[in-house]
């Protein structure tokens, strides 16, 4: 069922009914995004502040847990949540996100061998830290960058994953350079799995050299 044909439904659930304007609004908003994202971060990279900040959107979601819980099984989709590295999160057949260029694809998967790297070495905190630099360094190791990309195919794939807070860049998009320091939260978790990465890269690297943006 879709997420149409479920808001169909969602204004007879008592639940929901006996929820104020403003917190159905916030109900419905955080269904959205889950829909469109497939997680909530607890905690996101403040620039401003230089810190780590709480989440509002994850407070609603928390909030309101079982109740969305309950709206996404009627579409056989589980609600997820994973205390320790501050995620809750959708899982199903029917959990497909969107397709993204073939250079945003690499820096996905480099970003996640990155993270259990360093996770592997005991880190102390959910969130990595990595730069530009250090991503094409993997890439290079497997033998995927045929050319250096563009400035604005890196800013570009950059800017996608930061849409979908898988990565925060530290600095401004317009000034990425080599070492640009980025930081990878814990949602890369729920977008791969580590034994498929490796496999994942060297199939790219036994692909032809054309020089398109396949999508995946």
């Amino acid at each position: 069922m879709t997420y149409e044909e479920n808001a169909g439904i969602i204004s007879q659930i008592p639940y929901y009914d006996a929820l104020g304007q403003e917190e159905r609004a916030e109900v419905t908003e955080t269904i959205r995004l889950l829909l469109r994202q497939t997680f909530v971060l607890e905690h996101k990279y403040d620039k401003r502040s230089g810190r780590f900040t709480f989440n509002p959107e994850f407070r609603i979601c928390n909030k309101h847990l079982e109740f969305i819980r309950a709206y996404f099984s009627v579409s056989g989709v589980n609600v997820l949540e994973n205390s320790q590295t501050g995620l809750i999160y959708i899982q199903g057949e029917n959990t497909v996100g969107d397709k993204l260029p073939k250079l945003a694809t690499l820096y996905l998967l480099v970003l996640k061998l990155i993270y259990d790297e360093q996770m592997a070495a005991v880190s102390t905190s959910v969130n990595i830290y990595t730069t530009l630099s250090e991503i094409h360094e993997k890439l290079g190791n497997y033998r995927l960058f045929k050319k250096q990309p563009a400035p604005t195919e890196i800013r570009r794939a950059v800017t996608l994953l930061k849409k979908y807070q898988v990565l925060e860049p530290l600095d401004l998009l317009e000034d990425l350079d080599a070492d640009s320091r980025m930081i990878i939260y814990p949602s890369i978790n729920v977008v791969l799995f580590g034994d498929d990465v490796r496999a994942l890269l060297e199939s790219f690297g036994e692909g032809d050299d054309d020089d398109d943006e396949p999508e995946i």
